[in-house]
């Protein structure tokens, strides 16, 4: 699943990732902030895929932590993100643990392969789904190198240190995985309930190749006992 075009990956502020949601002019993420607010779930943005021209501050110097857990000395400066095909950047929240963060990424470079590989037309929970399937299968596979180079430093064989998962990963990690699986809303929730087994069923690539020709899942059926 490569992605040709170098796309931008950004730690930002709230402030700046909040100025650039309102500055998005994508129209499949303003019905999905509508439907959600209808529904009375509106999940708090914590990372998005650019697709207009914006100039965002992005963080240029790790910030000291203050008394009270505060940000101190947060360097900020201008970036301009030029425009590229369809995808021109993808802005993160700043300080999120490592695996918080590398879900968000994936979700949205989802999104940014959609656009990239000519996916039109897609409904909400379809797009939201398949992305949320993404970093699920993500979140997934960290975890489970983690444990591997668990299993691995307990022996002879030297640790990991990259691939090591803390106590506290581990727990934020099924946290984030129980967050997606039960989350409530028809668009996140319900599309990756939709999604999931598909690509469980047939694959990643050959639901991508589906839902790009039909626009929709491919059915999946129950086994009769």
């Amino acid at each position: 699943m490569k992605v040709e075009q170098q796309i931008p990956l950004l730690l930002v502020e709230r402030q700046a990732l909040n100025e650039a949601l309102q500055a998005e002019k994508n129209v499949a993420l303003n019905e999905a902030l509508e439907a959600e607010k209808n529904g009375n779930y509106l999940p708090e943005t914590r990372g998005i895929c650019l697709s207009e021209e914006q100039i965002v501050r992005t963080i240029l110097k790790r910030p000291q932590i203050g008394p009270g857990n505060r940000i101190v000395d947060m360097i900020t400066g201008p970036y301009k993100l030029s425009r590229r095909c369809e995808v021109t950047g993808i802005l993160t929240l700043y300080g999120l643990p490592r695996l918080q963060t590398g879900y968000i990424i994936a979700h949205e470079m989802m999104h940014a392969y959609l656009r990239l590989k000519g996916f039109r037309n897609l409904s909400i929970e379809v797009e939201e789904g398949i992305c949320h399937v993404l970093s699920y299968l993500w979140l997934e596979s960290e975890i489970i190198a983690g444990s591997s180079s668990n299993v691995a430093s307990s022996s002879s064989a030297p640790a990991v240190k990259k691939g090591t998962m803390t106590e506290f990963e581990k727990k934020l990690g099924a946290f984030i995985k129980n967050h997606i699986e039960t989350d409530s809303s028809e668009v996140y929730g319900g599309g990756f309930r939709a999604g999931y087994p598909a690509v469980q069923r047939y694959g990643l690539r050959r639901t991508l190749d589906h839902i790009k020709m039909t626009g929709v899942f491919p059915p999946v059926l129950k086994q009769l006992k």
